[in-house]
């Protein structure tokens, strides 16, 4: 792709429409395979915040989606999960030239994995028990209950920058069916594919005010949204720091929170793994999107018997990666997202070699062959890690893979669940029920088995300990959207079929 492409102009989304932000700002959205500015995007301000809110607010009261039936929701997300397929190559364009991830990756699977999450999450809320009618009991006297599950309200979420259109849609997906409005703030690296999808839900027949984005920096626009009274949950991907500050400014005004967080997920390779399929699962595991994935497999714990050849694997079957420009077909892997997060990845690999840990393979910034003005890094795989080392403990998000030494399958779970973290892990083996004995040592939110990165639209994605709480995806992520109302109707017409009011009068 040329640098000097014509730079594209979005402006915020809100109530149905795009308008500037009330300061009349905008930055600069930059291709980290280029170094370039492909975008300007309107800065949203708190004022747009705030008007944002306003929105999302008066347009769940006034009942135009949140009181339409599960049926007429479900036919909307269904016509959106279409408008995505046939504007899919505009936004595998967009999401491309902002995150670096490869055409690859996003045509072949990102696309497929947002419209089927639409399409199955309608199909959950056709199904969904909204009303739930409890047995009728005679003690203290006749009556009638039931569980209602209505939606929460207004919704705000705020998306990390590494898969800006799946962590949108793993909201928006759940959200819309329960019948809440919401407002996404992307990640300001990465805006350009999310506000493309609030045009296109627009046009498949979301009402207007549904679904709004702002684009804008998160000590404003995203602290805006997590304190402000009129916003009823906020749901929200990205670091742990960031994590725990965003519950500390929604514990203001007692908000639902659901967060996923940070990773440094392990997975553990025992004797007979079979390293045909093993050694390149790792590496995809690790290396994907290069390595800028919450859920990574960056600990590869190895059994004494097969770690040097493991390790000697890993390293050869890296070389065949092939870095390069995200929009060329060819590409395996693409830069990290920023020159911040270059220097982030490059001072971590410079930490393991100050550590100890033995770098067999990359370690640099990748140059030459179009590279020099990216923000690419070798596949980087070190040996000899201990868990206490940094670039073990730490979640790196880049290409860095550290391999460590077990040996015992007892020692290997305690290293695996020696984190803060536990987001994923991983299981390689030819014994299935060894590998689901071990996976149910593993204090983990998803346990792989002989595979990694597989998600599943009905099946839960979340974490344990510091990586998060609430789940996303599935039937569990609607619950996460609703909330609970018991209503109690009373049987008895006399009043003295209500011996209780005795406790209170003669």
């Amino acid at each position: 792709m040329s640098t000097t492409m014509q730079v594209m102009e979005f402006p915020l989304f809100i109530n149905g429409q795009w308008r500037p932000a009330s300061s009349g700002e905008t930055f600069d959205v930059v291709n980290p395979a280029t170094g370039a500015v492909v975008a300007k995007v309107a800065k949203a301000t708190k004022q747009d915040a705030e008007e944002a809110i306003r929105v999302a607010r008066e347009t769940f009261d006034s009942g135009v989606w949140s009181r339409k039936k599960p049926q007429e929701r479900a036919q909307v997300l269904v016509q959106f999960a279409q408008k995505i397929v046939e504007h899919a190559q505009d936004l595998v364009f967009l999401e491309s030239v902002s995150s670096g991830g490869t055409i690859r990756r996003i045509g072949n699977s990102d696309i497929l994995q947002i419209a089927d999450l639409l399409q199955q999450t309608a199909k959950f809320a056709m199904e969904y028990s909204y009303v739930q009618s409890l047995p009728v009991v005679s003690f203290p006297a006749s009556n009638n209950n039931q569980i209602w599950r209505e939606p929460i309200g207004v919704v705000a979420a705020i998306t990390a920058w590494n898969f800006p259109m799946i962590l949108a849609m793993w909201k928006l997906a759940p959200a819309l069916a329960m019948g809440n409005t919401i407002i996404v703030k992307p990640a300001s690296n990465t805006p350009l594919s999310t506000l493309k999808l609030a045009e296109l839900a627009v046009q498949a027949g979301l009402p207007a005010g549904v679904f709004n984005v702002i684009a804008g920096p998160g000590a404003s626009v995203g602290e805006t949204l997590v304190t402000h009274p009129q916003v009823d949950k906020v749901a929200f991907t990205g670091s742990t720091e960031v994590g725990r500050r965003i519950m500390q400014l929604a514990s203001g005004t007692v908000k639902r929170v659901t967060l996923e967080l940070g990773g440094k997920s392990p997975s553990i390779v025992l004797p007979d793994a079979d390293l045909e399929l093993a050694v390149p699962g790792i590496l995809f595991g690790v290396f994907l999107h290069s390595g800028q994935i919450c859920e990574s497999g960056t600990r590869v714990l190895v059994h004494d018997s097969i770690y040097d050849e493991v390790v000697s694997r890993l390293a050869e079957a890296a070389k065949s990666i092939r870095l390069g420009n995200p929009l060329d077909p060819a590409t395996g892997m693409g830069p990290v997202v920023s020159k911040q997060q270059l220097d982030t990845v490059l001072g971590y690999i410079e930490a393991g070699i100050q550590e100890g840990a033995r770098l067999v393979c990359g370690g640099n910034r990748a140059v030459g062959a179009g590279l020099d003005n990216g923000y690419f890094v070798e596949p980087t795989i070190f040996a000899d890690v201990t868990n206490d080392m940094k670039i073990a403990k730490e979640e790196i998000f880049g290409p860095v893979l550290s391999v460590i030494r077990y040996s015992t399958v007892e020692e290997a779970i305690q290293i695996a669940n020696d984190t803060i973290y536990g987001l994923a892990s991983g299981v390689w083996t030819s014994d299935a029920n060894k590998a689901l004995q071990i996976a149910r040592e593993l204090k983990a939110g998803t346990v792989w088995i002989n595979d990694w990165h597989m998600f599943r639209s009905d099946a839960p994605f979340g974490g344990y300990k510091q990586s998060g709480f609430g789940r996303e995806l599935g039937r569990h992520a609607l619950d996460e959207y609703t909330q609970v109302k018991h209503v109690h109707l009373s049987m008895t017409s006399e009043i003295e079929q209500r011996p209780w009011l005795n406790i209170l009068f003669n």
